[in-house]
């Protein structure tokens, strides 16, 4: 299992907001497929898939404000 986590998206940025899920559950997903849209107070960004696999687990929702590092879905490599 792999942990998908909240990166670091500018120098002063320490939190973002998640807008919207681009996949759910269960969805087989490419690298560097986008898995979800995060707003901060620098820039609107899409967050990419570390690795390919399939998401096993959603932890936050939309409109959830998370800080860098926290863990956003769990992904099962293959």
């Amino acid at each position: 299992m792999f942990d998908v986590t909240m990166p670091q998206l500018g120098e002063s940025v320490s939190e973002g907001t998640i807008t919207k899920w681009l996949v759910k559950e269960g969805d087989v997903v490419q690298k560097d497929q986008p898995l979800l849209e995060v707003a901060t107070d620098k820039a609107d960004s899409e967050l990419p898939a570390p690795t390919a696999g399939r998401i096993a687990k959603v932890l936050v929702n939309v409109g959830d404000v998370v800080l860098v590092g926290a863990v956003l879905c769990q992904l099962e490599e293959g």
